[in-house]
């Protein structure tokens, strides 16, 4: 998968080791907490506050009430709150009230009734993933 392998994603310098992530309980950004840059975190995370940049984790949650602005990188995300920007994981769920503006790049997408999704949401085979060793610039 696109988190297992050794060579890193150009410009977020993740080498995560494969099989961590069911060990370590969550991380949490709570909803007072805004983050400008490149995080990563070798499991699970779940937003409440704001990101602005690239984030990359095994899981990674937007909650209700958070946001993110800018590129994701995971094997599996959850969006319940708000998402400008672009998507790259395997498998997604867009939760009921959820926004999303963007792309999400994707194997397999769930769309609750009540999100509201504007952009695209191509589909890519999962060796799409396994192969990512860039992501793709983004068009103006």
């Amino acid at each position: 998968m696109l988190l297992a392998r050794k060579s890193p994603v150009q410009g977020t310098g993740q080498s995560f080791a494969h099989g961590h992530e069911a060990d370590a309980p969550p991380s949490f950004l709570g909803s007072r907490v805004g983050i400008r840059g490149v995080l990563e975190v070798d499991g699970e995370l779940v937003i409440s506050g704001l990101v602005k940049g690239r984030i990359a984790a095994i899981r990674l949650v937007i909650a209700a009430g958070g946001m993110v602005e800018g590129d994701i990188i995971a094997r599996e995300v959850v969006i319940a709150g708000r998402l400008l920007g672009r998507v790259f994981a395997p498998t997604v769920f867009i939760e009921d009230g959820a926004q999303v503006d963007g792309r999400i790049f994707h194997t397999n997408v769930t769309v609750a009734r009540g999100a509201h999704v504007t952009g695209r949401m191509p589909w890519r085979p999962i060796s799409y993933f396994e192969n990512l060793t860039t992501l793709p610039e983004v068009r103006a």
